[in-house]
């Protein structure tokens, strides 16, 4: 018995993976591409085409976060690094190629002034000749693929759109449908365009006020966006700073603390070292005010839970920022000055 993969909507492969595959069509003629599984596993698929490494990729991906959080100003950011091409959030090095940024949501003045706000002397401003700008456009349904299409086969290297914001180009919904299946349905003719081209589209959105669980959960409306969307990036900020939460279809899980200052990002690393980093630096400052302290009693001074507290003890004691004194104790390694040092407990690690 053959095992076949079968293409269905909402799933389309590549041009190149396409042409990796021998597509057999079924004898019954019902119309289905199967690929034997041999064949499947004897093909080469080209690699994934970075776009950002580590967080954009060709495909349809979606950027939300809560509104002033910088959203736009990492766009921008990236937008850029592909154009001109540079490094983004100043430290990700970008293959060069054409942008086309579809901003709705600001003029021609407020972009101008962005641009200088990142570039404050005009003899840096870098060529960005292969970033362009958009601030009007249809709806999905009606004719913005069509320009898309246009746009992409009248460049040379079309490697990145941005649409700022998603929901000012969504149609309204179709009302025999439920809110996932309208959503859905809404966005997959985006995904299909973009992951048949290899051309990564970077729609911004919105997240919900709260909480929640899941960071794809806090998607403004229904799940149907991030189901059809190929990889979902959310910016959040909560009492250790600023986050970027990646997931995807063929990306890595990962999360990273971030740092926005006068238009400009910075990675600062895996947000558990930094959230980590944030915590010692709670312990140590809580042991130098009033010491020798037990984990109980460090925890109630820092907020933190006593088993975050008892694991973050040991390799503090390991590193030798912090020594036993008697049973369960604990008090600075050097308590002259440690009142005086802001060396971040990671460093010498």
């Amino acid at each position: 018995m053959n095992i076949r993969i079968t293409e269905f909507p909402g799933e389309k492969m590549s041009n190149g993976e396409l042409d990796a595959l021998t597509a057999v069509r079924d004898r019954s003629g019902s119309g289905f591409k199967r690929t034997n599984t041999n064949d499947l596993m004897a093909a080469t698929f080209p690699p994934l085409k970075a776009i950002i490494p580590g967080y954009v990729y060709a495909g349809f991906v979606v950027l939300a976060g809560r509104m002033k959080l910088g959203k736009t100003w990492l766009a921008i950011d990236w937008a850029v690094a592909v154009a001109t091409p540079g490094v983004a959030m100043g430290s990700i090095d970008c293959v060069g190629g054409d942008v086309l940024y579809i901003d709705l949501e600001n003029g021609p003045r407020r972009i101008q002034s962005r641009i200088r706000a990142l570039f404050p002397r005009d003899q840096n401003l870098p060529d960005m000749s292969r970033l362009e700008w958009v601030t009007e456009a249809p709806l999905l349904n009606d004719g913005f693929i069509n320009r898309l299409d246009r746009w992409r086969i009248s460049v040379k290297d079309p490697r990145l759109v941005v649409i700022d914001v998603l929901q000012r180009i969504k149609p309204p919904g179709n009302k025999v449908q439920n809110a996932y299946e309208s959503d859905y349905s809404t966005w997959a003719p985006l995904q299909e365009w973009s992951t048949r081209h290899g051309v990564a589209v970077l729609g911004l959105h919105h997240t919900k006020k709260g909480a929640m669980d899941d960071p794809l959960e806090a998607l403004s409306g229904s799940n149907g966006l991030a189901a059809c969307a190929d990889t979902t990036i959310v910016l959040d900020q909560g009492p250790n700073g600023r986050t970027l939460y990646v997931r995807g279809r063929d990306v890595e899980e990962r999360e990273t603390a971030v740092l926005f200052n006068a238009g400009s990002w910075a990675v600062l690393g895996e947000a558990a070292d930094v959230r980590r980093s944030d915590e010692r630096r709670a312990i140590l400052a809580a042991l130098t005010k009033t010491s020798p302290l037990g984990p109980k009693e460090i925890a109630a001074a820092t907020g933190m839970k006593d088993g975050n507290v008892r694991f973050l003890l040991g390799q503090m004691v390991a590193a030798g920022e912090i020594q036993k004194q008697g049973y369960g104790r604990y008090t600075p390694t050097n308590t002259s000055n440690t009142a005086h040092t802001r060396q971040d407990p990671d460093e010498d690690e």
